[in-house]
């Protein structure tokens, strides 16, 4: 198509290096025009190295969105500004891909989901596990009924070791938790997409604070400051949904365990059952025998083929930009989203209050 979409980045730190900005510039359909961030010289390089030659650079949003004309904007901030910057973007006429988590709070999360439909523009979430192949693989078998009724899973996101140690990933006002609200959101979001399920009913929350405040701590980035590690280093919950079904939410950065793996889905229904534990792997009863089924994955499978596959990150910037060029819905809803942050947000409620929250259509009841 000959139409450029223009875009800015807010927030030139790392999921933009790592994600956004990566994964735009390789869309012949796409030009970033301006980049904005607290530290100008983060802004200044990302205008450097990835926008188009006369590429702004600001340092307050406010200011980028009244002088730009814009078709889309990505948010990669920390999570107490996402719902600010999102909707200030779409009452400027932008479309907005925000990172995860949608939002630090439930409350947020929907005057988001508001502000879209106020405003007609496109809003979708950074859930980039949507992408791999596994993940869509898996989709479409649990569309065509491979799992029948998926009644129980396991939202899995769990590390050994491994706190970021950079950022605001430990600052508790800026972030509004640790691994839950980090890498369990991703795994949540999976099994529910998985599932098409989005009416919870109770949650039972666990938070816990054992091992961040140890000193000189085995960790993948180098030992953590203990006096800065505000967040839990593990948190679970206990999801039981509308229809019966239930979810199991594990997540942490630091916990004494071998079963690691970040947004993995497991998944139980009448027909069969899929897990991500050792590739995606598919289970199910079939002639009166029990079968594994283990499908092929890679982009490859013959010697002389050289091609890469197209990276999560990649796929995810490419559809939501045909999302816009096409008029069509983003893969993640906003809708679908905010229901996560409700349920994540649920679970530090209930562990807080040491009793189950409940919902009333997709939304936490707060007492």
């Amino acid at each position: 198509m000959d139409k450029k979409v223009k875009v800015a980045i807010i927030g030139c730190g790392g999921i933009a290096n790592g994600k956004h900005m990566p994964g735009l510039a390789k869309l012949e359909s796409v030009e970033m025009v301006a980049f904005c961030d607290i530290v100008r010289s983060r802004a200044e390089e990302a205008a450097e190295k990835y926008g188009v030659a006369d590429a702004r650079v600001y340092e307050d949003y406010r200011e980028l969105l009244e002088k730009e004309n814009l078709d889309a904007v990505h948010v990669c901030t920390p999570n107490n500004s996402h719902a600010e910057i999102s909707i200030a973007a779409m009452e400027a006429g932008c479309h907005v891909m925000c990172e995860k988590p949608m939002a630090k709070t439930a409350a947020e999360a929907r005057e988001m989901v508001a502000a879209a439909k106020r405003t007609g523009k496109k809003l979708a979430i950074g859930y980039q596990s949507r992408y791999r192949p596994d993940s869509e693989y898996l989709k479409q078998a649990c569309e065509r009924g491979d799992l029948g009724e998926i009644y129980l899973a396991k939202a899995r996101a769990l590390r050994r070791r491994a706190v970021p140690t950079w950022g605001v990933f430990l600052d508790a006002e800026k972030q509004g938790g640790g691994p839950l609200i980090d890498i369990g959101t991703h795994a949540l979001d999976l099994t529910l997409w998985m599932m098409d399920n989005y009416r919870p009913k109770y949650v039972v929350g666990t938070v816990y604070h054992k091992l961040n405040k140890r000193k000189n701590a085995a960790n993948a980035w180098g030992p953590w400051d203990p006096e800065k590690f505000q967040v839990e280093d593990s948190a679970f919950g206990f999801v039981v949904m509308e229809d019966g079904a239930t979810i199991i939410l594990e997540s942490s950065w630091a916990l004494n365990t071998l079963f690691v793996g970040e947004a993995r889905t497991i998944l139980h229904g009448t027909e069969g059952g899929a897990d991500m534990e050792d590739g995606l792997r598919i289970n199910g009863e079939e002639f009166g025998k029990l079968y594994t089924k283990k499908p092929e994955l890679d982009s490859g499978g013959v010697a002389f083929y050289d091609g890469t596959r197209e990276t999560e990150g990649d796929r995810e910037a490419r559809l939501w930009i045909e999302s816009i060029l096409n008029d069509i819905e983003p893969r993640v809803l906003p809708e679908q989203a905010a229901v996560v942050t409700e349920i994540l947000e649920a679970i530090y409620v209930s562990a807080r209050e040491g009793k189950p929250v409940y919902f009333k259509d997709g939304r936490y009841i707060a007492e």
